[in-house]
């Protein structure tokens, strides 16, 4: 296992390893080349604070030492921190006032001694897999020093924070994606939980129906950490062997179109698992492939983000990204109807495919189809830029679709561009998808990925 957020909170509580030292360490990678565009904004005194407590936790027997024991968490600047303008990666809300109070995850994250370094970049309002931002500047894919590839969105700042060691885990948001794509793209762990478990206060909507507050880790077990705070809740994962878990592949949708490195990536995968005794069955889930006609009117996040965005962009369109307002408006084009018709599609949806995952504890799939393109790809062409964003959602969204819960964990060779695993289910399934995680993780290490 990889030094990661648990190892070094051992480190902090046992003393052999000072929260403030490495909080000097994240902030210094922070400021390399790699994250010049990683950060919005940073509050590094108040995560200073936050380390020179967990250190004195660590030296007193009367004083707890608390689960994130002061190392460095950023922040999606989507999130309200008191004190902080809040402006979800756009120049619209840029005269806004200051935060008057965390928002619900936030506090949750700094109960827990988090040290929020700061605000990291994000496509503008959280409206696209890409991770492209025109105000901020897109922050580049650490995973290719040599080509500038995009970083995934539309938490993009906060994986690279992660994937870069500014950060030891990052709260974003995950709407169709936006927690898995850039875990995926970046070789990190991405888990978004079932949407109700986790708060959304304080937090700038996309589709209030969809987005779910979650987290990027460097490993499955700090992803149940980070769960466990932003949920309030204990995660029981039953440690069962992973020959013990019933696994499906959906054989339908997801598999379509995989490039070359994630095919091989994960046909490479299922063999190594099924060497450790894994019980993986192929199934159809044709439902899937409804989710077009379904969605076809504009779907959740157009009605919903039309709602928030209207006046705004009425007042200040020309501001907004347009590749995001385009997106945006197609929501001023559903009627009250279309959206009472979408909210009893989906319900209708959700009950046959759940009808078609009994009997199974999870599925596995590619999270996305393709490794992360060149930004140069897809700076000045819309139409590239429209069929990657579409490429990266198909797959993630589904779940978000489906209600359910899913684990983005990377599955790659090491001299491979990163390729995510997703391991997912519905709704309230969270513990097992964790537990099946911890497991094919340890699995995939013990043979060497």
């Amino acid at each position: 296992m990889h030094f990661d957020l648990i190892a070094a909170r051992s480190a902090v509580h046992s003393g052999e390893r000072s929260a403030v030292g490495l909080l000097d360490a994240a902030r210094m990678a922070s400021d390399t080349p790699a994250n010049r565009h990683t950060f919005v904004r940073t509050f590094w005194e108040q995560a200073e604070a936050a380390a020179r407590a967990a250190d004195l936790a660590a030296g007193s027997a009367a004083l707890p030492c608390l689960p994130l024991a002061g190392l460095a968490v950023s922040v999606k600047d989507l999130f309200d921190v008191a004190g902080q303008p809040t402006t979800g990666g756009s120049r619209v809300l840029q005269d806004g006032a200051p935060a008057a109070q965390d928002a619900a995850a936030v506090a949750r994250l700094r109960a827990a001694g988090a040290a929020l370094t700061g605000h990291t970049n994000m496509t503008e309002f959280a409206f696209s897999g890409v991770g492209w931002n025109p105000h901020h500047g897109t922050p580049p894919n650490p995973a290719d020093p040599d080509v500038p590839r995009i970083p995934g969105g539309s938490t993009s700042g906060g994986a690279v924070s992660v994937a870069t060691g500014a950060a030891w885990a990052a709260l974003g948001s995950d709407t169709g994606g936006s927690i898995r794509i850039p875990a995926a793209l970046q070789g990190l762990v991405g888990f978004k939980n079932t949407a109700r478990l986790t708060p959304l206060e304080g937090a700038i909507p996309l589709s209030t129906t969809l987005d779910t507050a979650c987290a990027i880790t460097k490993s499955v077990r700090d992803a149940v950490l980070l769960h466990e705070v932003l949920a309030a809740r204990q995660v029981r994962a039953n440690r069962r062997p992973l020959r013990a878990w019933r696994l499906a592949i959906a054989r339908d949708t997801m598999q379509d179109g995989l490039d070359g490195t994630v095919a091989n990536a994960f046909d490479s995968t299922l063999q190594r698992l099924r060497n450790q005794g894994a019980q993986i069955e192929q199934i159809g889930l044709p439902e899937l492939s409804q989710l077009s006609r379904i969605q076809a009117t504009g779907g959740f996040s157009a009605a919903e983000s039309w709602a928030w965005h209207r006046v705004r962009l009425e007042v200040d369109g020309e501001r907004y990204d347009p590749r995001v307002a385009q997106r945006i408006r197609r929501g001023a084009q559903m009627s009250a109807a279309d959206y009472i018709d979408l909210v009893h599609a989906r319900r209708a949806w959700i009950a046959q495919v759940e009808r078609q995952l009994e009997g199974f504890d999870a599925v596995l799939s590619p999270t996305v189809p393709i490794v992360a393109p060149p930004i140069a790809a897809i700076a000045d062409d819309d139409a590239e830029f429209f069929r990657v964003n579409a490429l990266l959602l198909r797959n993630p969204s589904i779940v978000n679709m489906l209600d359910g819960c899913a684990l983005s964990l990377p599955c790659h060779a090491p001299d491979q561009l990163p390729v995510g695993l997703m391991v997912w289910s519905s709704a309230l399934h969270d513990d097992t998808v964790l537990a099946v995680s911890l497991a094919i993780e340890a699995a995939l290490l013990l043979e060497g990925a």
